[in-house]
């Protein structure tokens, strides 16, 4: 699933603001027949159409374009459960199923009451009435919105990742994992000389004997267990969920702020996956001070156990 393409989730007020406006514009329209009571009648139940549709629209478009929590891979409920509050998250999208069958009942005896009456002031009140629950209904959800619009914003860095034999580059910031990942699968993830630059999990493909392989480059990690922000549990959930074959990059030229020792330390967290050490940088020097002292790529190799 692309969780990028949820749409955002606005606040009661800006929904309320908006369907009572559009509803003003409606009940000055000057083109409905009748004499004065069915013209009264037909410009205000006008006016409830429009409320509840405009309402029912955004509503109903969160509980669709919101994923099926019935149906998620088992691996985006434990991704969820890693960064957001997958309990609130499944009350808040109820309180909004709740909201929208609540509006379309007041909707419906409103504007059967609104057909029956024959005073312009009870046909008035009908419709206070109706203004005055809608807006209790849709303030008692704000809540729901405004967290339903702050999990979208960490569910759209969620990955898109499908289910299929999967290769994960995995090593500190900096090292050239996204580097690696270009040249694997000819993508152009952007790369820069910086720490973190991969801000989510960017995937790529490339096919051996007709099968299709799924590279993932998994964000930079420091390897602080206690402490992983969003991105770091992600990577660190999809590295033991779903890595058939992990690729430990080193990057030997330490210029991406971690020594070897560091990187091999790493490494060793990650032992118990098949894995494979790519060595990067090489093409920026031949030898690299270590330790106050220069090794060859050769002796690095020795260094972290991967001679090849």
């Amino acid at each position: 699933m692309n969780f990028q393409k949820i749409p955002s989730v606005i606040d009661s007020k800006t929904i309320l603001d908006e369907a009572f406006r559009k509803a003003r514009i409606k009940g000055r329209q000057k083109n409905i027949k009748g004499n004065w009571l069915q013209i009264i009648r037909r410009k205000e139940s006008l006016k409830l159409d429009v409320i509840k549709d405009l309402i029912e629209q955004h509503l109903q478009r969160i509980i669709t374009d919101f994923p099926d929590l019935q149906v998620l891979p088992e691996f985006y409920i434990k991704l969820m459960n890693l960064t957001i509050d997958l309990p609130q998250l499944r009350r808040s999208l109820s309180s909004i199923d709740w909201a929208v069958k609540t509006l379309r009942q007041l909707h419906r005896e409103s504007v059967r009451n609104t057909t029956k009456e024959k005073d312009r002031t009870d046909i008035k009140a009908i419709l206070n009435k109706f203004y005055g629950r809608t807006s209790s209904i849709i303030k008692q959800i704000d809540k729901d919105l405004k967290f339903l619009e702050k999990s979208r914003q960490v569910m759209r860095s969620y990955p898109d990742i499908k289910e299929m034999f999967t290769v994960c580059i995995y090593g500190f910031p900096n090292v050239g994992k996204t580097t690696l990942l270009n040249e694997l699968t000819k993508t152009k993830a952007k790369t820069a000389a910086y720490a973190f630059t991969t801000k989510t999990i960017n995937a790529g493909y490339f096919t051996i004997n007709d099968k299709t392989i799924q590279v993932l480059d998994l964000p930079g990690t420091l390897a602080r267990d206690d402490k992983m922000n969003n991105i770091e549990k992600q990577a660190d959930l999809v590295l033991k969920e779903l890595a058939d074959l992990v690729i430990y990059v080193y990057d030997i030229t330490e210029q991406c702020g971690f020594s070897l020792e560091n990187q091999k330390e790493l490494f060793k967290k990650i032992s118990g996956n098949k894995i494979l050490t790519y060595l990067s940088k090489k093409d920026l020097m031949d030898k690299v001070n270590w330790k106050e002292k220069h090794y060859s790529i050769k002796e690095i190799k020795r260094e972290i156990g991967q001679l090849a």
